[in-house]
């Protein structure tokens, strides 16, 4: 794409204008379902090989612990695939969500419906930093919440049990309930404020993938009890779970400055209160498909994650130096993390 034929205004002294800056993407706004599919049906069966090399080897050997790693590492690039998911529409991959679904959702208990339809709220300007927002707390300077964000963590497999195979159950035979968990316990969450709202539509979607889960689960667990596969298995569940969220959980604390007053905000302050981080190989682990560009992905949502890259050297070479969307770059996760943890709010920001 030639550069050069689109006026340079973005020359950090004005407002930001987003529709200028995604004139620079037009080419490069359709996902190739080649590359979808290719990539997640990869991370789904190295992230479960190593599930099941996992349950064979020896417990507590290193064999082990390096099989839990592998499959953590994969598996959290396969759940990934949900963030993409929730940007598009059904007619754009098809099928693509089902088997998701099939292949990681349901067996990781984080069903799509948790993201879809409760995403969107964290890139609307007027919800994104506020109550609404279900994925923005003010973490900024506050260690306290960042600890806990953190340590809550280690149960939240023990958690996902409760509300699938508990709650679930309980709540298709109990209204009542059920629009308890619609409301408090069916969304993806970082804000434990986050009223979801629900439709009808929803709703019975929602059901439809609770019965699925309740079915899918019933068959290992049965195969325990009769002693068909040990109940170690479901302890390597838990290991794997609780590496996948919590690397889940650092990606979303480098993923935001966290500065928010709790009022909605102008695109220029959504950008700043965002970061990209570029990164190296380690990165894409921790942040996979394009969720390393953070700031970029809010300011042009639509852009697939395979080319989020292209369009991040895309704007490194059209912005001036003085363009203030530079400050949206850390170094590294490290970085991200140390400024959240040391920063001082109390002048405001």
């Amino acid at each position: 794409m030639d550069l050069q034929a689109i006026p340079n205004q973005l020359d950090g002294k004005r407002q930001f204008e987003v529709k200028e800056l995604r004139n620079l993407f037009p080419d490069i706004l359709d996902p190739k379902a080649n590359i979808f599919w290719t990539d997640f049906l990869l991370s789904a069966a190295g992230g479960w090989s190593a599930f099941v090399w996992a349950c064979l080897t020896k417990p507590m050997s290193w064999q082990m612990f390096v099989s839990v790693a592998v499959s953590a590492i994969c598996l959290y690039r396969a759940l990934a695939f949900l963030h993409e998911i929730s940007h598009l529409t059904p007619k754009t991959l098809p099928g693509f969500a089902k088997v998701w679904n099939l292949l990681v959702g349901i067996p990781l208990l984080i069903p799509s419906f948790v993201y879809i339809g409760v995403h969107v709220h964290h890139h609307r300007l007027s919800s994104y930093g506020t109550a609404s927002d279900p994925e923005y707390m003010p973490f900024s300077g506050k260690r306290g919440a960042i600890i806990f964000f953190i340590a809550q963590n280690f149960l939240m497999p023990a958690l996902l049990l409760l509300r699938f195979l508990l709650l679930s159950p309980l709540g298709l035979l109990l209204p009542s309930l059920h629009r308890f968990l619609e409301h408090h316990a069916s969304s993806a969450c970082t804000n434990p404020a986050y009223y979801r709202e629900i439709s009808d539509n929803e709703r019975a979607n929602m059901m439809a993938m609770e019965l699925l889960i309740i079915a899918f689960w019933t068959v290992p667990i049965m195969l325990a009890v009769y002693g068909v596969v040990p109940w170690r298995i479901f302890l390597i569940w838990y290991e794997v779970t609780v590496c996948i969220e919590l690397t889940r959980c650092l990606q979303a604390l480098g993923a935001h400055r966290y500065r928010s007053s709790g009022e909605p905000m102008d695109i220029d302050s959504v950008l700043l209160d965002s970061i990209d981080t570029p990164g190296n190989f380690w990165t894409e682990i921790w942040a996979p498909l394009g969720l390393r560009y953070h700031a970029l992905h809010h300011c042009c949502p639509n852009i697939p994650y395979h080319n989020l890259h292209i369009a991040y050297q895309r704007l490194k070479e059209y912005l001036p130096v003085n363009s203030f969307y530079h400050s949206t770059t850390s170094l590294s996760l490290r970085n991200s993390l140390q400024t959240l943890w040391n920063e001082n709010t109390s002048n405001g920001t």
